[in-house]
């Protein structure tokens, strides 16, 4: 069987692999600790477009092609493209669209889009459908700010608790392999997450907003698949940060669990947190994207690490939401993948 359902929203896949990755990313992202697993850094946060919108789409347009030429394929092997951003509309997925000229399915779960993805994209595959899916996300700092915080020629004070959103594009290209091929990382299941609301309305700290999600469905994994943290190498959320990652600690301290020594966040990984003044650390979903597509990918591929749980979080609300007092939704899905 193709795809086993394991619980009520986990599902477990047969032979859906990695074939390529690709990341690319902002000038500060190449400064920190992880930027020689970025494919590419670009030398400012414009690159020489007009704006910081079309800058991104090129960004993740860029990531994508990448993929693509890594796996030694052209884009006409690209059955299926599916990603997000957090513009309005997906511009960024949509527009960079224009240019690939593939079959496209937008989504949206804000900085949880990429494991969404990578979920969605292991289920067509594995049921018969597409050979090729690529599967992407992006966000760039500079237009972020302005859609969901503030004028960027503000320079407004930022608070302990918020999050620096990534410049960066993440893409990987799934897909079957041969059993003569050599051994490529998997996809080997995914669980979808819940909306899940504590309460949380303050758009500066995301990461106390997001952790509830993040236990929530990390915990029905371990459940519905039968294991234990300790059968991962590693579980990776997706921008909880410093404090967000704390309370995600806590939250399974209080229910009798110890996950401590097996966690870590992609946006607390991605910068230098107190050398590059990003505060709580990295967020946007181009942050898990472009981490998991590069350093952990890598990591991998190096047989460092043989199972990996991605946790990739968002928060589902929009400035018009916040401006009508609304408190902020959150979800988290969660992707297994592992190196035979």
């Amino acid at each position: 069987m193709a795809i086993k359902r394991l619980g009520t929203s986990t599902y477990q896949f047969d032979n859906v692999h990695i074939i390529s990755t690709a990341a690319v990313g902002g000038p500060k992202e190449g400064q920190g600790p992880l930027g020689a697993d970025f494919d590419r850094i670009w030398p400012s946060e414009l690159n020489d477009y007009d704006s910081f919108e079309t800058a991104e789409r090129h960004l993740l347009f860029e990531s994508q092609t990448l993929a693509v030429e890594k796996a030694k394929q052209s884009w006409d092997n690209i059955d299926l493209v599916m990603g997000g951003d957090l513009l309005d509309q997906l511009a960024t997925t949509n527009f960079a669209a224009r240019e690939h000229q593939r079959p496209l399915i937008g989504l949206f779960s804000a900085c949880a889009v990429f494991t969404e993805g990578l979920g969605l994209g292991a289920m067509t595959i594995a049921g018969g459908g597409p050979h090729g899916v690529l599967v992407s996300a992006a966000s760039h700092h500079m237009a972020a700010e302005r859609q969901f915080r503030f004028p960027i020629e503000l320079g407004y004070q930022r608070t302990p608790t918020a999050a620096w959103t990534a410049t960066a594009a993440g893409t990987c290209l799934l897909g079957r392999v041969n059993e003569d091929h050599p051994e490529r990382v998997r996809v080997e299941s995914v669980t979808f997450g819940r909306v899940v609301d504590w309460g949380s309305k303050d758009p500066n700290d995301m990461g106390t907003a997001m952790a509830p999600a993040a236990f929530d469905t990390i915990r029905r994994h371990l459940e519905e698949t039968g294991r234990s943290i300790d059968d991962y190498d590693r579980v990776y959320t997706g921008d909880l940060g410093v404090f967000g990652l704390q309370i995600l600690s806590r939250l399974a301290q209080k229910n009798g669990l110890s996950w401590e020594a097996h966690l870590d966040d992609c946006g607390r990984a991605l910068y230098a947190i107190k050398e590059q003044d990003v505060h709580n650390g990295g967020s946007g979903a181009g942050c898990s994207a472009s981490v998991f597509s590069g350093f952990i990918y890598h990591r991998m591929k190096k047989r460092q690490w043989h199972k990996v749980l991605l946790v990739a979080t968002g928060a589902l609300f929009s400035p018009t939401t916040y401006q009508q007092g609304e408190s902020i939704p959150c979800i988290a899905h969660a992707v297994s993948v592992e190196y035979p």
